[in-house]
């Protein structure tokens, strides 16, 4: 019977570092340090990234050629040929106890090395008949002991691995210590959720996920293993939500029907259906003590700027501050003159703080804050950098939500008083994503585009079709329109044959834009050559302005009605989408050009998409299944630890599970997460997570 302190010392072994883990010899512990591999629980966590299916051990002898199959053998001679034209071919013959096959590999020299005569080898591959021989081409080789035979019906795990380290190896040190330790892991989840998911036991979970004997073992214990992390960050995302409804504290800045009619009157348009909900949505979150936190998602030109602008009215209607921070200089000068043009008739104070600002500029602007003579205060990340004094901040806007972390957006703040926050993105979020990284905000969105606004028509141009694309350049250009050429380089480089934003410049001034005026802008002009080269735009003076994408957001000049895009395969699919979104802000049409030699099916995919389709939402989803989450919402850019286990695509519906248990766990004025029986959970959530969402003094 195993008593309390027989568990307790099976724990502290967990905690034993690598060096002293029996079976690990001393001349493997640095490698098994690059893997991350420092304790013996990162051992039993040190989970396969995939598994040899070994389900079907043949002998040779038994073979038919009906699928794919493993066969395991000595290897007994090996045979490397040169062929013509620089080509390779690999052969070694296998022979178990019945017969012998052959195996062959073309244009892998390297396989040489590892194939050596007497070693014991596991190949898996589909077996075609040879004359008198059965041959496997390109088998996968797995080294076995020379006493190690695979059990029929196993799986056999592959783990990530480092120069130096078999598998063979980390497959003996791995099964050492789940053998040894399995049992010393503490259950996290309460019988309640086990029962109700129908989860295995975190012991027989680790044994199976490294020691299994079937498919269904690998799905049981990866399903058990990908909701338990999966739970932990909705609990996480949902235990701060409740955090904050229950101890921070807002102004309270309802929308009065007078104030509503105010604010309304300062536009000189309509609002569309979903703007007036978003703005209802809003308010109402305003109208509480409680500090609104809402995500503001809208496709490209729906009008997500007019939403944050009734909410930054309505604080300064109540007499509070409000602030609006960009990602980018450029996008803080456009929130600046958007908003200083809306409100020029208005006693609306604004004034904007940038990293450029000189500090004597600087201290003035940080007085007037502090005095309450500035009502809207309108910058970049430098705001976050500055110790500024708000006598009475009721609402920071926070624009490109997916920039900025969960501390960022909660860094600003009045002394005493949590403001309300509300945070934008012009890049529509796919719904996975959104309830993993977003998911202690609430959502509003923006589909509907505003009366009027033209369609964006968009052509993949061929290499044939150049000059004719830019003879439509310029007979648009003539009709009095303007443009933008983007690229995606703002230097050479070494890597490849892209040319500079200048070497564009000076090929378009010298080529086929030379009878138009043209202008240059990217990310390392200084702040003044940016704000000049935007206005010259905005004014008209400048037809064509070659940029990189440091105007993919925020920009908005009605009169550019054409883009053209070089090497558009550079570019991600939103970012394309984003791109795409600076034309076609007024009354004419848009027309968007692009130049692109694709490398691989994803790549032409994206593209044929970009053609397709014009919906930000259906465009976001595509590109979340082409290239996952990490090249749209890396989490580690919002402080948040990274999934090691859960994959965001495949497992949407473990999500949605997770994330429903996660609020029955935590939703009320009593949540069952703070009770005794959670206790191990919560603890296991607050030491992930604790630090990402600012949960230090919870639980």
């Amino acid at each position: 019977m195993e008593t309390d302190s027989s568990r307790g010392s099976l724990a502290e072994r967990l905690k034993v570092k690598i060096e002293h883990v029996p079976g690990v010899p001393p001349r493997l512990v640095s490698l098994l340090g690059r893997l991350g591999l420092r304790t013996a629980r990162d051992i039993l966590f040190f989970f396969p990234r995939t598994y040899e299916d070994v389900t079907r051990i043949c002998p040779i002898a038994e073979l038919d050629g009906s699928g794919p199959i493993s066969v395991c053998g000595v290897i007994e001679e090996v045979e490397a040929r040169n062929l013509s034209g620089g080509r390779s071919l690999l052969g070694a013959i296998i022979r178990d106890e019945s017969s012998a096959l052959r195996a062959i590999w073309f244009n892998q020299p390297f396989m040489e090395q590892r194939l050596v005569r007497g070693q014991r080898v596991l190949l898996s591959g589909m077996p075609k008949r040879r004359g008198l021989f059965w041959e496997l081409a390109h088998p996968r080789v797995v080294h076995l002991r020379a006493d190690e035979q695979p059990a029929r019906g196993a799986m056999l795990p592959v783990y990530p691995a480092t120069e130096g380290l078999s598998q063979t190896r980390l497959r003996r040190i791995v099964h050492r210590v789940v053998d040894d330790l399995a049992d010393a892991v503490v259950e996290v989840l309460p019988p309640p959720l086990v029962a109700r998911r129908t989860l295995w036991p975190i012991g027989r979970a680790l044994r199976g996920i490294h020691m299994p004997q079937s498919a269904d073992d690998v799905q049981q214990s990866r399903y058990r293993f990908v909701y338990q992390e999966l739970l932990t960050l909705q609990l996480a995302l949902a235990l701060r939500r409740w955090h904050v409804q229950r101890t921070e504290r807002a102004p309270a800045l309802p929308a009065s029907a007078k104030i509503d009619a105010r604010i309304q009157r300062l536009f000189p348009f309509e609002l569309t259906g979903d703007q007036q909900r978003a703005v209802r949505e809003l308010a109402d979150d305003m109208g509480r003590c409680v500090p609104m936190n809402r995500l503001l998602q809208g496709e490209v030109g729906s009008g997500k700027t007019v939403v944050a602008e009734y909410a930054l009215l309505l604080a300064v209607a109540h007499g509070c501050q409000a602030v609006v921070m960009a990602p980018t200089e450029v996008l803080a000068q456009q929130h600046y003159q958007t908003l200083s043009e809306d409100l020029q008739h208005s006693r609306v104070r604004i004034a904007m703080l940038t990293g450029s600002v000189t500090p004597r500029q600087r201290e003035s602007l940080l007085a007037a804050v502090q005095a309450g003579e500035v009502d809207l205060l309108i910058g970049t990340q430098a705001l976050l950098h500055e110790t500024i004094v708000f006598p009475r901040l009721g609402l920071v806007v926070i624009d490109e939500q997916h920039k900025f972390g969960v501390r960022q957006r909660a860094a600003l703040k009045s002394a005493g008083v949590d403001p309300h926050y509300l945070v934008m993105t012009a890049t529509p979020i796919p719904r996975t994503v959104a309830m993993s990284l977003f998911g202690d905000l609430d959502v509003s969105t923006l589909r509907e585009p505003p009366p009027g606004r033209q369609r964006v028509t968009t052509y993949w141009i061929a290499d044939h079709q150049r000059d004719q694309w830019w003879e439509f350049v310029r007979q648009k250009l003539r009709e009095g329109r303007q443009a933008y050429v983007i690229t995606p380089r703002v230097e050479e480089s070494d890597s490849d044959a892209l040319p500079s934003v200048a070497a564009r410049y000076e090929q378009l001034v010298h080529g086929p834009l030379e009878a138009f005026r043209l202008d240059l802008l990217h990310g390392r002009l200084s702040s003044t050559d940016k704000q000049l080269a935007m206005q010259a735009f905005r004014r008209g003076e400048t037809q064509v302005l070659v940029a990189t994408s440091v105007i993919e957001v925020g920009v908005d000049v009605p009169n550019a009605t054409l883009m053209t895009i070089e090497s558009a395969d550079r570019f991600g699919l939103a970012q394309l989408h984003q791109l795409r979104g600076r034309v076609s802000r007024g009354k004419f049409p848009g027309f968007v050009g692009f130049f692109a030699a694709p490398g691989t099916d994803a790549a032409r995919a994206r593209l044929d998409a970009f053609v397709r389709s014009n919906d930000g939402f259906d465009l976001a989803e595509l590109d979340f299944t082409l290239r996952g989450p990490g090249d749209l919402f890396g989490m580690s850019q919002h402080g948040m630890p990274p999934l090691r286990v859960a994959d965001l695509q495949r497992d949407q519906n473990v999500l949605v599970e997770a994330r429903d248990d996660a609020h029955t766990l935590v939703d009320g004025p009593a949540p069952l997460l703070l009770t005794d029986e959670y206790a191990e959970l919560r603890t296991r959530v607050l030491q992930r997570y604790g630090d990402a969402l600012d949960l230090g003094d919870v639980g």
